[in-house]
């Protein structure tokens, strides 16, 4: 009898374990597919559709793609900054402003937007969006004790920020925190120019 109820346990064991690394394997499966309906959704985008939606019901659309040759970074920019829309790449927040030409983009420390603390002065970053691309180089990295940034901008320059928390290791997300690269138009790369603001 005590034998049958260590096999059962054993048995009961294995087919939890199997359904626990059927559930891990389920979620990448699903961020595969996701980041491939992102970046088709971005061809859509290049093709001259307007506001792709990477799937059906998805509450964000496509804005650009995001590059920095240096960390080997391709990214969908989608619109918006919500947690749901930063679960799957870097989002445009809503202060990103025409008239101050800055564009300002967050992402997850630790997912799409880590590889900002391997970031320096002297980066290059290009940001492409339907009408071409502007390449920006990174000017300055620094830390906000404020989670509501304050920016002074030189209206001359096409800004660009990439925000995400800090700091990298933290054990719990959404300190107070905010890790800023602070990066300048130097080149577009459109004949005829690309708009001021994506």
């Amino acid at each position: 009898m005590r034998r049958l109820g260590l096999k059962f346990s054993a048995a009961l064991l294995a087919v939890l374990s199997l359904v626990e690394f059927g559930q891990a394997g389920w979620i990448h499966a699903k961020a595969l597919v996701a980041q491939e309906l992102l970046l088709s959704a971005w061809e859509r985008t290049l093709d001259g559709e307007q506001r792709v939606r990477p799937w059906p019901w998805a509450d964000t659309s496509i804005v650009g793609l995001l590059e920095v040759p240096g960390q080997r970074i391709k990214q969908v920019v989608l619109e918006g900054d919500s947690g749901r829309v930063l679960a799957f790449g870097p989002g445009k927040s809503a202060y990103s402003s025409p008239a101050a030409r800055i564009t300002i983009l967050g992402g997850h420390r630790d997912t799409h937007f880590e590889f900002l603390q391997f970031v320096v002065p002297g980066d290059l970053i290009r940001l492409s969006v339907a009408e071409g691309a502007t390449e920006y180089r990174v000017r300055s990295i620094s830390v906000s004790d404020q989670p509501q940034l304050t920016i002074a901008n030189d209206r001359s320059v096409q800004t660009l920020l990439l925000v995400t928390c800090y700091p990298f290791d933290a054990l719990q997300s959404g300190g107070h925190q905010r890790f800023v690269v602070y990066a300048e138009a130097v080149n577009r790369l459109t004949p005829g120019g690309l708009p001021d603001y994506i």
